[in-house]
């Protein structure tokens, strides 16, 4: 796995080492619309153990992050119905910037500007190691997935469907 010089500092590894998170940083040329099949298949990782964040919003307009398997996508009906909420919709790519604080392509579940509601996927939390963005575009970090429920308060749900393509 080629491995380049360390990134620069983001909130998300701001985050992680504030919390005591061990961490490994995994840097890749960025891809426009490449999303984590791309970073998976540039950085010789499993797609299913890559998990993208999903900043996503329910019939309020109020914010949460998703976190799903990079070859997986949300049935958002069944996240609805799990968290409670009448319907659930990806964010607009601006709002979602807004919300997190992060460009789209670059978003981490951690050190987001808002605070929001985080919700990953229940198979994510059984992988041994995940690799998810590290706060900008062409990074991922490396981690325990139960850093999800220490740091985020990340709460399991079940709402995987297979990617259609």
């Amino acid at each position: 796995m080629a491995k380049k010089a360390h990134v620069s500092e983001t909130p998300a590894t701001a985050c992680l080492k504030a919390h005591g998170v061990a961490y490994t940083e995994h840097a890749y040329d960025y891809l426009d619309h490449g999303g984590a099949t791309h970073s998976a298949a540039v950085l010789g990782l499993d797609p299913f153990a890559v998990v993208k964040t999903l900043v996503m919003q329910d019939q309020d307009a109020a914010p949460l992050v998703v976190l799903m398997h990079g070859n997986r996508s949300v049935s958002t009906k069944n996240l609805a119905r799990q968290i409670g909420a009448k319907s659930v919709e990806p964010c607009k790519p601006e709002v979602a910037q807004r919300h997190s604080g992060y460009q789209v392509g670059g978003t981490s579940p951690f050190g987001t500007r808002k605070a929001m509601p985080v919700y990953v996927e229940d198979t994510v939390l059984a992988l041994e190691r995940i690799w998810l963005n590290g706060g900008r575009r062409g990074y991922l970090v490396g981690l325990d997935p139960q850093a999800l429920v220490a740091v985020l308060g990340a709460r399991p749900v079940s709402c995987a469907i297979a990617l259609q393509g």
